[in-house]
C-alpha cells in the first residue's frame, strides 16, 4: 500500500480517537467488580512509576503475574481511559501497567512501554517490595490500541517480549516496515473489520510479517472504537484475556480459541486468518534468517564526549557461524538521546534503542566486523549494548 495513503487513514483515526478516548475514560461504562477473572482488580500508582497506572489483583494470588503493558488510544496519557477492559484483563492474574496517569492528559511516547517494563522487573527484585517475587518477569507482553499500537510495535523487538498485540491499529508508512521484519515472538492483531479505519493499514502488515512467524488475525466488525468501553472490555475485553492466557500463563485451552482449523474464534463473529499457529509451543516454523548457529556480539566505545553531548561507535562481529543481518539494542542512560546515525538504522532515539543494519553491512562472515555510530546528546558513559542475529 503507498506509505502516504497508510499514514494519512491512520492519522485521522488518531486525531478522531484522542477526543473519545479522553470522553471514554472520564465516564467508563458500569463493570462488574474488579472484572469477571478469578482475581478482583484496581488499579493504582506508584511514586517510582510517574505517570502511568498499574493494575493489579486486589489480593496477590500465590501465583506470579505475567507483565502486560498498554499503550492507549490516540496516545493519551490516560491511565483509565480503557479501565473496564485492563481491569478485565489484570483479574485474570496478569499485572497490568498503562501509560498515563489516572485521568490525566497529554501524550504518550513509546519509551513509557520500555520504563514500565522497567519498573515491573525492577520491582520484582525489590527485597520489601509488595511485587518481590510477585511477577513472572519472564512473561512480558505489550499491546496497544490505534496510536498506542504504533508505540507497541516500536518496542516489540525487547527481547523481554514474549508477545504482542495490535488493537486496530498498522505501520503508518512503508518505511517503517522494518519494525515488521525484526518481529520475533507470537502476535495477534484484532481489528474492528472494514469499517475499521486501520484496517488496511492493519491487512498490508499482515501481509509483509516474517516467514514462520507465528501470528494470529481476527476482524470484529465494531468500527475503530472497539470495544474497550463496554462491561469488561467487551468481546475484545474476552479475546485478549485468551490470548494473552494462552502466550504467557501457557493455557492451551485459551489456546484453542486461536489455532488450527477449527479454532474457537473460527466458528464465531470474528473473521480469522493464522500463521503458524501450533498448541505445541511458541517457536516459530520457519526461524527468522541469521538464527541457528550463527550469534554476534557488539563493542561499545564514547569516541568523544563534550558538555551536551558525544559521539559513539559500536562494532558488530558475527561469531563462528557468519550471519546475514544484526539488530543491536543500545540501553542509553537516562538524559541521553541519539541526534543522528549512520551505518545502521534506529528505531528510536531515547531509553532502549535498537538499531538494525543497513543493506550494505548486514552479511557478515565469521568474525567479520561492521562498525555504526552516532551522536548524542547527554552523557553516553554507561550504555549496554547487545546484539542478535535478524
Amino acid at each position: 500500500m503507498n506509505g502516504r495513503r497508510r499514514g494519512a487513514l491512520l492519522s485521522a483515526a488518531v486525531a478522531s480517537i484522542t477526543a473519545g478516548v479522553m470522553a471514554l475514560g472520564a465516564a467508563p461504562a458500569n463493570a462488574a467488580a474488579g472484572g469477571s477473572g478469578p482475581y478482583p482488580a484496581d488499579y493504582e500508582t506508584s511514586a517510582t512509576l510517574a505517570n502511568h497506572t498499574i493494575y493489579r489483583p486486589q489480593t496477590l494470588p500465590s501465583e506470579r503475574l505475567p507483565v502486560f503493558v498498554w499503550g492507549n488510544g490516540g496516545c493519551a496519557a490516560n491511565g483509565t481511559g480503557q479501565i473496564n477492559f485492563l481491569r478485565e484483563i489484570s483479574s485474570h492474574g496478569f499485572l497490568v501497567i498503562a501509560s498515563g496517569a489516572p485521568n490525566g492528559s497529554g501524550s504518550t511516547t513509546s519509551a513509557m512501554l520500555t520504563q514500565s517494563i522497567d519498573w515491573a522487573v525492577a520491582e520484582n527484585s525489590r527485597q520489601g517490595g509488595k511485587y518481590y517475587g510477585k511477577l513472572d518477569v519472564t512473561k512480558i507482553a505489550v499491546g496497544g490500541w490505534s496510536c498506542g499500537g504504533l508505540e507497541a510495535y516500536a518496542v516489540s523487538d525487547d527481547p523481554r517480549i514474549t508477545t504482542t498485540l495490535i488493537f486496530s491499529s498498522g505501520l503508518l508508512n512503508d518505511a517503517d516496515d522494518y519494525q515488521l521484519r525484526r518481529l520475533t515472538r507470537p502476535i495477534a492483531y484484532f481489528i474492528g473489520g472494514p469499517s475499521d479505519i486501520a484496517y488496511p493499514n492493519a491487512m498490508d502488515d499482515w501481509g509483509k510479517l516474517p516467514a514462520g512467524l507465528p501470528a494470529f488475525m481476527g476482524n470484529l466488525n465494531v468500527g475503530h472504537g472497539g470495544t474497550y468501553d463496554q462491561v469488561n472490555g467487551g468481546e475484545f475485553g474476552r479475546v485478549a484475556v485468551l490470548w494473552l492466557k494462552w502466550r504467557l500463563q501457557g493455557d492451551t485451552a485459551a489456546g484453542t480459541a486461536f489455532a488450527g482449523p477449527d479454532c474457537g474464534l473460527c466458528h464465531s463473529q470474528w473473521q480469522v486468518q493464522q500463521k503458524n499457529l501450533t498448541l505445541g509451543g511458541d517457536t516459530p516454523t520457519t526461524p527468522p534468517p541469521g538464527d541457528g548457529n550463527a550469534g554476534c556480539s557488539a563493542a561499545y566505545a564514547v569516541q568523544d564526549q563534550w558538555s551536551g553531548g558525544f559521539v559513539a561507535a559500536v562494532t558488530v562481529t558475527a561469531g563462528s557461524g557468519g550471519i546475514n543481518g544484526w539488530r543491536v539494542s543500545l540501553g542509553l542512560p537516562g538524559g541521553a538521546s541519539i541526534s543522528s546515525l549512520w551505518n545502521g538504522v534506529a528505531g528510536g532515539t531515547t531509553g532502549t534503542v535498537v538499531v538494525t543494519n543497513q543493506s550494505y553491512n548486514g552479511r557478515l562472515a565469521a568474525g567479520q566486523s561492521t562498525t555504526f555510530g552516532f551522536q548524542g546528546t547527554g552523557n553516553g558513559g554507561g550504555t549496554a549494548v547487545t546484539c542478535t542475529p535478524s
